[in-house]
């Protein structure tokens, strides 16, 4: 009972922080949304079918995945400042299907995500094998690129050596 009432205040002070605002309305809504989320929360903590979570992922092929993702963000970024900034907009879209070879459903959504982060391109369906992807700008060369994602993906999952 102590720590739910410490996350609370703790999540209120947060939300105090982050706004500002200190009208007697917006503390009192903010107090509030603070106790409904640590209701929340201690509802799933005690649903019977709840699960833990069991992450397993590399932390050395994590961190040169984060490094790794945060150049092809970058790259992304330079691509379709371009686009825009053209007087043609050489927009080239096209729907295609991406396989995914991660085994756990944290591996597929950090696939999926790292898609979707990467400007231009958006994953937009999730089958059992594959994501269905939109791209902005494409070309050719996207297949490589997503596979080699999928793969270093893989690697932080522990799939492949």
């Amino acid at each position: 009972m102590l720590r739910s009432i410490l996350t609370a205040i703790f999540l209120f002070l947060l939300w105090y922080l982050m706004s500002g605002i200190d009208k007697t309305l917006t503390l009192g809504l903010g107090i509030g949304s603070s106790i409904f989320a640590v209701w929340i929360v201690r509802r799933m903590e005690n649903a019977s079918d709840f699960k833990s979570l069991k992450v397993q992922l590399r932390p050395v092929e994590s961190l040169k995945y984060c490094i790794w993702i945060l150049l092809e963000i970058l790259k992304s970024n330079w691509t379709i400042t371009k686009v825009i900034l053209s007087p043609n907009m050489n927009i080239k879209q096209n729907m295609f299907k991406v396989p995914f070879s991660q085994k756990s459903d944290l591996g597929q959504t950090i696939f999926a995500n790292s898609i979707t982060l990467t400007p231009g391109t958006i994953s937009v369906e999730v089958e059992e094998d594959h994501f269905l992807v939109h791209a902005l700008v494409f070309s050719p060369g996207d297949h490589a690129a997503l596979a080699e994602m999928n793969e270093r993906v893989s690697k932080i999952e522990g799939a492949v050596k």
